[in-house]
């Protein structure tokens, strides 16, 4: 169950023509999905995507959202790289603020992923501002600059708006981590081919030892497997930097060499914060997605009506007078049964298909193992396998109006 299943009922439930009897046989041809209405839906979808037009419309919107997606993504992926180039550029006079960097991949993505959780909480409501202020959310004005024809194919689509919301959220965190991605290549590029001095300024006071414990703090995650990543007491004193005056002090240039291992902290920061926990709100974001995908499936137009054909019986009415029988004084039948017994060997139907006689049978509250359709367009050899099969009490089921006596008889 996916995205374009969900398009292809939709699809199938605008076209649809099939008629009450038709899905209630279908229905009880498929009892081991019954009081399943999702998996009754599949299944029937499935049966009936014959009818569906070319080109599908769950291709053309998939293919459209991957477009759309694909170049969401590869902007993303760009301006994360030129961030991290800006944000780490070193001129060789003054050093890199790690407070800049370190604000980008840990307290904007922290900050985004706090948004994000409180939309997917508020993803059932049409008008959710968290949600469409996501930079996916603007996809669908990229659409605009689609070529008409692929407008007019989507143009007259209805969307669930709970749906809608789960594919903006998912989209949301795919670009989000793209971004991180070119963050962290911005950091290891840069790393590897220039000599970048790292340092720590701030207008608040904070001593050395604080902004220490500050910093463990943040590296939880991998202090404990990779010590040698977070930044010693040591290190942050030597690269405090104070912007007083056009030069640096003589004892942060005697550390020069040591000002670069603060480079590991922010790949871990960048990798944690960034990355893993963005990539587990993308998890959870398919799981909600998938959950949308099968709630939206029971809200199609059409859905409630197809579900109710195919589970509830096909009631008939009759008169409550039996109409007078004309019968011959000499009748050539010596048995004429007024009504029918509960149960039956065998229920055949002269031209009438056996998802027909299903549907029959039980509206006649009548009971048979075996189900066939004989005479119509049958051959006389299928016919011959039909009679070999036949034994015990059978009902014969023949249209009113051309009785085949001869037929049969035949």
């Amino acid at each position: 169950m996916n995205l374009r299943s969900y398009l292809d009922l939709y699809s199938l439930l605008q076209e649809d023509t099939s008629t009450p009897e038709e899905r209630r046989a279908f229905g009880l041809s498929h009892v081991t999905v019954k009081d399943k209405p999702i998996e009754q839906l599949l299944a029937w979808m499935e049966e009936h995507r014959y009818q569906l037009k070319k080109p599908l419309l769950s291709e053309a919107f998939s293919s459209t959202l991957y477009s759309v997606s694909l170049t969401l993504v590869a902007i993303a992926f760009v301006l994360g790289l030129l961030s991290g180039i800006g944000l780490l550029s070193y001129n060789g006079h003054e050093p890199v603020n790690v407070i800049y960097f370190m604000s980008m991949v840990i307290f904007v993505p922290l900050f985004t992923m706090t948004l994000t959780l409180f939309s997917m909480l508020r993803a059932n409501s049409v008008q959710s501002l968290l949600v469409h202020i996501s930079p996916a959310f603007w996809m669908e004005r990229l659409l605009q600059l689609l070529p008409h024809k692929t407008q007019e194919d989507l143009k007259n689509l209805k969307v669930n708006p709970l749906l809608a919301n789960w594919i903006v959220i998912k989209r949301s965190q795919v670009i989000a981590l793209a971004f991180s991605f070119g963050l962290l290549c911005a950091l290891l590029g840069m790393v590897a081919t220039k000599d970048i001095a790292f340092a720590w300024s701030t207008t608040l006071h904070v001593t050395p030892e604080g902004f220490h414990s500050f910093l463990s703090t943040l590296a939880f995650p991998w202090r404990d497997f990779f010590p040698w990543a977070v930044p010693s007491v040591e290190l942050i004193e030597q690269s405090q930097y104070f912007r007083l005056g056009d030069k640096l002090s003589e004892e942060m240039v005697s550390n020069a060499s040591k000002l670069g291992e603060w480079w590991k902290f922010l790949a871990f920061a960048t990798l944690f914060y960034a990355i893993i926990l963005r990539f587990l709100l993308y998890l959870l974001s398919s799981v909600g997605l998938k959950r949308a995908i099968r709630r939206s499936f029971l809200s199609l137009e059409g859905a409630k009506k197809l579900l109710s054909d195919m589970n509830e019986p096909i009631i008939s009415t009759h008169a409550k007078q039996n109409e007078a029988v004309f019968r011959q004084t000499e009748s050539l039948y010596s048995n004429v049964a007024d009504s029918l017994d509960a149960s039956y060997d065998l229920v055949l139907g002269w031209a009438i298909p056996k998802e027909q006689l299903t549907v029959i049978s039980e509206s006649m509250k009548v009971i048979a193992p075996r189900h066939y359709e004989v005479g119509g367009a049958n051959t006389l050899e299928e016919d011959n396998e039909v009679i070999h099969l036949s034994h015990g009490e059978i009902l014969l089921f023949v249209k009113a109006w051309e009785p085949p006596t001869m037929d049969f008889i035949d």
